[in-house]
């Protein structure tokens, strides 16, 4: 089978897995035949979780006990533990300090994003939308993280497949209210000729929130999940073609050391 995850070629921790997956592999069947780990789906539900398992797998995380939240387009970040471990979290962050703990979020055009440090005090996953940007999710997160790891230059940070600004179309409406928020939002959106749209930078915005936090060490996978249609489901996608599937791309990162 091809590789059907992503890392940073700088970035081969031997303490933490983590991986960007695509929809390469897996059980599912039918229009999802692919490594769709939609789990919220009924009728996809076992297949998904088997996909999950093979993800898990992969990254050498079989053992590990997987946190996912449930993704609500916000900037809520929250600490996991063995406390909530269990129960229902609403949120679109999650920062774990505890070694058998491994965080996943999914996606199918936002943006997947993990952040740890070189102490390997924490692990962080973050699902960024366009709502999540404008809420700035991003410095929700550092600011708990910086209670954790004070010193920025231990802070690393991987923004994973995306919707790019060549795909992502958005109305003049967004972009006022990214602009009211934050005048310098401004450069992040392009306007097209001839039209009422513009073209929104979704992944520069982010990396600019973590300039702003004085974060340094920030890596792309820079993939764009529309145009890849043989390895990425995207939501955008499917609303120009209703033949089309739109699965759920897993992405996971855990601590390896204790494992």
């Amino acid at each position: 089978m091809k590789t059907n995850f992503y890392m940073h070629k700088k970035l081969n921790i031997s303490n933490i897995g983590y991986g960007f997956f695509t929809k390469i592999g897996g059980f599912s069947n039918d229009n999802y035949a692919s490594l769709n780990c939609d789990h919220n789906t009924e009728n996809y539900k076992n297949m998904a979780h088997k996909n999950i398992n093979i993800a898990k797998k992969n990254l050498g995380l079989d053992k590990s006990k997987l946190k996912f939240i449930s993704q609500i387009h916000s900037n809520q970040v929250v600490v996991i533990d063995k406390n909530n471990f269990s129960t229902l979290v609403e949120a679109d962050g999650s920062i774990t300090q505890d070694k058998d703990i491994s965080l996943a979020v999914l996606t199918a055009d936002c943006c997947p994003i993990f952040i740890y440090d070189s102490d390997f005090n924490f692990i962080c996953c973050l699902h960024a939308g366009w709502k999540g940007c404008l809420l700035n999710i991003v410095g929700s997160a550092l600011e708990q993280i910086l209670t954790i790891q004070p010193n920025v230059d231990k802070i690393f940070a991987i923004i994973g497949p995306c919707l790019n600004k060549a795909n992502f179309e958005v109305s003049t409406d967004l972009k006022e209210q990214f602009v009211i928020k934050n005048s310098n939002y401004d450069k992040f959106f392009i306007n097209m000729k001839d039209t009422k749209k513009t073209l929104f930078d979704m992944r520069g915005l982010i990396q600019s929130q973590f300039n702003k936090n004085l974060v340094k060490n920030v890596y792309h996978i820079n993939f764009d999940t529309y145009e890849n249609e043989n390895l990425f489901f995207s939501h955008r996608r499917s609303t120009h073609d209703e033949t089309l599937p739109t699965g759920r791309m897993i992405n996971i990162i855990g601590f390896k050391n204790n494992i």
